[in-house]
Formats: C-alpha cells, structure tokens, sequence
C-alpha cells in the first residue's frame, strides 16, 4: 500500500470516523509496522509477542485518534511514533501478562503484514533498539519510494526498462554495463544513459516527497533527508 496520500497533516487532523482518514491510518500502519516491530524485537521480545506489541499498538493508535496531541510545528512522524511507541511499551510492562492484548478492538486489515509474517530479524548486538528502528524506517523509505518508482514506468508502459535499470539504481553488485542492456533493449547506449539519469532524477523528486509526507513543515525537508543518509552509512 502506498503511502502516498498519508500527509503528516492529514494523520495531524484525521480525528473523525470517516472512511478517508480511515485509510489514511491504516495506510500509516502499514508503512511503520515493520520498523516499529524491529524495535519491539530489540527491546527483547519473542517473535510473537512482539506481533502482537506491534499490532496492539496500531489498534489503540487508531481507536483514540490522539494525533492532536504532536504540535504541528515541532511534529515529525518518524520520531512521534517512536516515542509513542515507547510509552505503549512502558504501560504494558506494568500489564498483567494474562491479559489477552487486542480482546475487543477493531482488526486492522494490513495486507503487507503477513509479508513480513516470518520476518527474520534478530537482535543485533552492535545496535541499540532506536538505532534498528531507524534503520528499517530508512529502508522502509526508500522500498516506497521505489514501489512508487516502479508504478510510474509500469503504468506508461515502461515496465521492461524499470527492470533493467533498477539494478543500476541500486547499483548491485555485477549488474549489466549501460552497453549490455542498450543491446538488450534495442536502444543506443546514449538513450540509456539518458533514460538512466532521468530515473535518478525522478528517483530522487519522489524520494523528496516521500518524506515531505512526514513532517510538519517543509523547513524540516533538508534536515529529515540528511538524517536519512546519515541512518543509511550507519
């Protein structure tokens, strides 16, 4: 699910019921649950308890809508969800453990959950719980962004040529040379140089939006994308 349409300033104001900040939520839920998990699993929980931590966590998120209480001016997504998550943390420790979580809310319907079903993440011990969380927000990043990515090519009916520069975009490791897919595809190599810069261009716009989504104000962009890279060299 694409997290497109969920602006920090619609989740900011997105208290009523309606079905529009509805999805706007659960289009949240999706896109967080993994670095959140990843965070529950550093802090020491099995694999399932820390399913249900996560998912529990969402379910109050979306039952109390309390989102008015981030002002907007100093609110950015990323670190409001951590912090909230660590006082969810707090208060079910000093839960009885007999309590089922999730006896009586609403199950949230996230398809992209059970992809992640048998994530393999174990603790890493070189890393603290915050930095694997901000971890796999950065990489949960950058995989919308190339989903999105993706979605443009495919829907102009360029599929083909998304499947063979991407791997230049990661650049992983023994890809084809600009040469080899010019001969695959029946361009120049000139014409895929260009189509190549023009991926990265376009790569890079929407990875501005991407996180543009997630913060108050537009002065925060600079600061969000650097501390963005500075998560990657880590």
């Amino acid at each position: 699910m694409a997290f497109v349409t969920t602006h920090w300033s619609v989740v900011l104001t997105a208290q009523s019921q309606s079905p529009a900040a509805q999805a706007a939520l659960e289009t949240l839920c999706c896109a967080y649950w993994k670095p959140l998990y990843a965070f529950v699993r550093r802090e020491g929980h099995q694999f399932e308890e820390a399913e249900d931590l996560t998912q529990e966590f969402f379910a109050r998120l979306l039952a109390r809508r309390d989102f008015d209480a981030v002002r907007r001016e100093k609110g950015r997504l990323r670190s409001y969800l951590l912090v909230s998550l660590k006082h969810f943390l707090a208060n079910e420790r000093d839960r009885s453990k007999a309590i089922k979580r999730g006896r009586g809310e609403r199950p949230i319907s996230l398809d992209e959950i059970q992809a992640h079903r048998r994530l393999a993440l174990e603790p890493v011990e070189s890393l603290t719980a915050d930095q694997i969380y901000e971890r796999q927000w950065a990489m949960a990043v950058l995989d919308q962004v190339l989903a999105r990515l993706e979605a443009d090519y495919r829907a102009n009916g360029r599929g083909l040529l998304f499947d063979r520069l991407k791997v230049l975009l990661a650049n992983e490791p023994n890809h084809p040379s600009q040469a080899e897919i010019a001969d695959e595809l029946g361009m120049t190599e000139n014409a895929v140089k260009q189509a190549f810069h023009r991926m990265r261009v376009r790569y890079r716009e929407l990875l501005r939006e991407q996180i543009a989504h997630t913060i108050a104000t537009p002065e925060e962009l600079e600061d969000e994308l650097r501390h963005l890279i500075a998560v990657l060299r880590t």
